[in-house]
């Protein structure tokens, strides 16, 4: 039997009504909502390691302006994942990681901004410009991965150069870690120092080639 007074009662209800309530709403919205699927163990970023001060990003006739456009990829890279290379025929998958946006759009912000910071020029990336920049970089990234039998990280990219005139440069820059572990947190940072190399070789290329 119940001893409690009617105001206990009423004091009880007024607490167990809202908990009820709660839990009610917390279980429709659990039918209701997905979260998604499992989150990966890493998600890999490639961060430029030169950068142009805070300020004024360069500037200048748009003639003397420099577009850095996204470089073409393989299907291997147009996805989210970072592969490896098993041999000459087989292409598998590194476990447990997951670029956090593709890997070509990555890269071409390192590009731009280490040439930002190594040229001091004005330099913008897509298509805006273009028709009237001075010169246009564009390329293919052939390789951003890891490469199971030489237990290396390897980035390859293929640069086009042109300039307003009709010339164009070409020219292919490299750069490869060896002794890397097959596990996300050795690959990640490998393969950033690697993009970050192979964007200092083309700033340098830039700048002998001149404006």
């Amino acid at each position: 039997m119940d001893s409690a007074t009617p105001r206990a009662k009423a004091a009880r209800r007024r607490r167990i009504v809202p908990a009820l309530l709660a839990l009610g709403l917390s279980a429709a919205l659990a039918g209701c909502i997905s979260l998604g699927g499992k989150v990966p163990d890493t998600m890999l970023r490639l961060t430029a390691e030169q950068t142009a001060p805070a300020g004024a990003l360069g500037g200048g006739p748009v003639g003397s302006a420099l577009v850095v456009m996204e470089p073409e990829t393989d299907r291997s890279l147009a996805v989210l994942r970072v592969p490896v290379r098993i041999d000459g025929a087989r292409l598998a998958y590194l476990k447990n990681a997951v670029w956090v946006e593709r890997p070509a759009r990555q890269f071409r912000s390192v590009l731009a901004e280490t040439l930002r910071a190594r040229t001091g020029r004005l330099v913008t990336e897509g298509p805006e410009l273009l028709g009237q920049a001075g010169q246009v970089l564009d390329g293919s990234l052939l390789d951003m991965g890891y490469d199971a039998q030489a237990q290396a990280v390897v980035v390859r990219y293929d640069a086009f150069l042109r300039g307003r005139d009709g010339t164009v440069k070409t020219r292919r820059f490299e750069s490869r870690a060896t002794g890397v572990v097959p596990d996300a947190n050795s690959v990640a940072p490998a393969l950033n120092r690697a993009a970050n190399e192979v964007a200092i070789q083309v700033s340098d290329w830039i700048n002998a080639s001149g404006t």
